[in-house]
Formats: C-alpha cells, structure tokens, sequence
C-alpha cells in the first residue's frame, strides 16, 4: 500500500534514522531484570513467563523494545516500514547474541502474517501516523491469538498537535478541531536530534485519532479493556511554556492494554 502516507513515513524515519534521532538509537544496556523494567511490564499487568511467547513489535524498530522481549525469552518478530530502523533491531541483536525476525512494510497491511500468529502485538507511538486507526485495530485482530494482548501508545486526542509552544502566558491554547484524521504538524523537539546537522527532515505529520474512534474500533473487533493510563512528565517544578511543563498540564500520551476475545460481541 505505496500511497502518499506510505510514502511520507517511509522517507521521515529514513532520515531520522540517518539523523540518529532518540527513538532511533538501541538500547544496548540490557540484562533481563532491566528489560522487563524498562518495558514496565508488571506496571501493565504483564504477569508469568514470556519464555517462547510469539510477540509482534508492530511499527517498532529502532532496537529498542524488540531485544528487550527477547531477552526475556521470546520469540520476537520486529514490523517497521523503515529499512535503516530494522537495521538497528538487527545490530542490537548481534550485540545481545538474540535472534529477531525482521519485517519491512506498513502497519495498515499485516498479511504477510498469518491468522493467530502472536501471542501479544506491542504497538508503541506510531498509531497517529495513519489516518484511521480502526484500519490497524482490524489488522491486529486476525494476528493476534484469542486472549493475546495488545499494547497501545498514542497521543492523548485531547491535546495531539499541541506542544509547550503553545503557552499563551496562562495556558496552552487548543488549535485544532477534535475530529478524527484532522491531520496536524509540529516541529520536532529540540531533543530528538541534532537539529544543526540535520535540517532537511520533515516534520512529523500525524493525524487526529479521537478517543471514541479509538474505544470503539478495539470493542468492535473483540478487545477488552484491561489497562489504562495517561502518561505525563511527572516534573511539576518545570517553568511554563517548557515542554515538561506542558506535559504536567496536558498528558502528551496515553496507553492502553487489550485483550482479544473475538466471541464478546455476537456480531464478531
């Protein structure tokens, strides 16, 4: 599915990577206690052995999560349209001495992957890259093995395209309409990258998903509930108008837990 989203994701991550951005950059400090810290797994609910649990790390690499599973046992499968952040899984797992199966393509189009192929499908931030989410939650649906858990991370709708730049003196101004794929910018953050080497990227290009888009399009393709949380910076001496100031006001993110039981609603 080549269309112009496609295209657009495809060349940012390719230049972030290039760029060497945060979420680019693998994670090689790892033993397995500070794995399942750094996944916050009992946080989640997360309980019992991941030993040979089939885990899909969906729009995910940069060799962070994927190693991280598999250091825990699993057997983790890494899907990202971006060739230079799978390149980074695989670095990541030669340092770690784990194997990872590695997959180039879009999140919108999993059927290169079987019906009931894992047994939990770990999504962080990257839902808002597409315009409709329910495109991805159907995708997920036929992958994932009945009672297999879904992790989601988005931006919290409330505030997408909002940032610190948005401090008006009092407060943070709302600028855009609350409607699902209403497509917003921002420039990147001043700690992603070395802005002064790396001009000509992009900036982000997300779109809108709503929270009842988001609800119901999981409930509708059989996902309980089992977690929530919106994720702020916890740094409440932060000046106003700096970005962890906003992000003590106005949580950025939100995650979610789900568990698939596609017999819940009859019409499944």
């Amino acid at each position: 599915m080549k269309d112009e989203v496609y295209l657009y994701n495809h060349a940012r991550w390719e230049a972030l990577a290039h760029a060497n951005a945060l979420f680019t950059r693998p994670k090689l400090d790892l033993d397995q206690q500070s794995a399942a810290d750094y996944l916050g797994l009992d946080r989640l609910g997360f309980t019992g052995e991941l030993a040979g649990k089939r885990i899909l790390c969906l729009a995910s690499g940069g060799g962070q999560q994927s190693t991280a599973f598999a250091l825990l046992g699993a057997v983790v499968t890494v899907f990202d349209i971006s060739p230079s952040q799978l390149e980074r899984d695989q670095a990541a797992a030669e340092h770690y001495g784990v194997e990872l199966r590695l997959v180039q393509g879009d999140m919108r189009d999993l059927t290169c992957f079987d019906k009931d192929s894992f047994d939990i499908v770990w999504h962080p931030y990257s839902l808002n890259f597409v315009p409709d989410s329910r495109v991805v939650f159907h995708e997920v649906s036929r992958i994932l093995k009945e009672g297999g858990r879904y992790y989601l991370m988005c931006a919290n709708p409330f505030f997408s395209g909002l940032t610190h730049q948005d401090w008006n003196g009092e407060g943070y101004t709302l600028q855009h309409p609350y409607k699902d794929e209403m497509m917003t910018s921002y420039p990147d953050q001043e700690w992603v990258y070395d802005q002064s080497q790396s001009a000509a990227i992009q900036e982000p290009r997300e779109y809108r998903q709503t929270l009842s888009r988001i609800m119901n399009g999981c409930i509708r393709e059989g996902f309980l509930l089992a977690y929530f949380s919106e994720v702020k910076s916890n740094d409440p001496e932060a000046l106003p108008g700096s970005w962890g100031h906003f992000a003590e006001i106005a949580p950025p993110w939100v995650e979610f837990v789900w568990i698939y039981n596609p017999h819940i609603l009859s019409s499944k």
